[in-house]
């Protein structure tokens, strides 16, 4: 199980994926917002997402839990 984490304090712009959802190492997971730019959230494994700790327009700090993957 894989935590995948906030790197900077920033605003929820997209959620791409659902718990249940299929993930490749490199997919995009989440979109976020921060000083007018968009920072894709990477998954780093292979697996099924089990959670998204997230939604559309929620801020969020640096090394909060985003999804986690199975």
């Amino acid at each position: 199980m894989a935590e995948v984490r906030a790197e900077m304090t920033a605003n929820v712009w997209k959620v791409l994926v659902a718990p249940g959802d299929t993930v490749s190492d490199g997919d995009t997971l989440v979109i976020l917002e921060s000083m007018k730019m968009e920072i894709p959230v990477i998954a780093e494994e292979d697996g099924t997402v089990s959670e998204v700790k997230v939604a559309e327009g929620d801020t969020i700090n640096e090394d909060d839990v985003i999804a986690v993957i199975s």
